[in-house]
């Protein structure tokens, strides 16, 4: 087990292993979208099962799979604003993604493939929506130095501009 904990982020708190898990379930994701459709078919299952191809799965693939490296290379560099930035902005698209297709485009219904990574994809812009809430959380999963917190809240106006980008896309 020591062999394997010093593959593991060094930075203290729950955040970074989350991190490297969801980045983890997304290589997953992604090689399944390169090998079968079944998976890909439970999420987009309000349509007819031949409207998922191949060429959407592949497509699919590569976005996770782009999605499991920024948010790897986030688990290990957690206090660095331009990577912290990027790995919430792939949450934020993911969830404007799987929001839009349940909410808009009517693809999907919620069962337990699709309702999985909704859980995920808001799991980070959940918390946008309160900034104070947001230093709260991170300073539960990873103990936050004044350099950390620093970064944060000035990161916040950003994402609160992002948040509305959002909002006004799905308006």
């Amino acid at each position: 087990m020591d062999a394997l904990a010093q593959y593991l982020p060094s930075s203290p708190g729950w955040l970074p292993k989350w991190q490297l898990i969801v980045a983890a379930m997304a290589v997953f994701n992604g090689v399944q979208n390169f090998v079968t459709l079944k998976l890909t078919r439970r999420i987009y299952n309000n349509v007819p099962s031949q409207s998922v191809t191949g060429l959407q799965a592949r497509t699919f693939a590569i976005w996770t799979l782009t999605s499991a490296v920024v948010r790897g290379y986030a688990a290990y560099h957690i206090h660095e604003k331009v990577i912290y930035d990027m790995a919430i902005a792939t949450y934020v698209l993911a969830f404007a993604h799987f929001s839009t297709e349940l909410l808009i485009f009517r693809t999907a219904k919620i069962n337990p493939g699709v309702l999985s990574p909704v859980i995920i994809a808001c799991s980070f812009p959940c918390y946008l929506l309160n900034p104070a809430q947001l230093i709260r959380c991170f300073s539960f999963f990873v103990d936050l130095d004044a350099s950390a917190v620093r970064l944060l809240r000035q990161s916040l106006s950003s994402k609160i501009d992002l948040l509305s980008l959002y909002l006004c896309y799905l308006i």
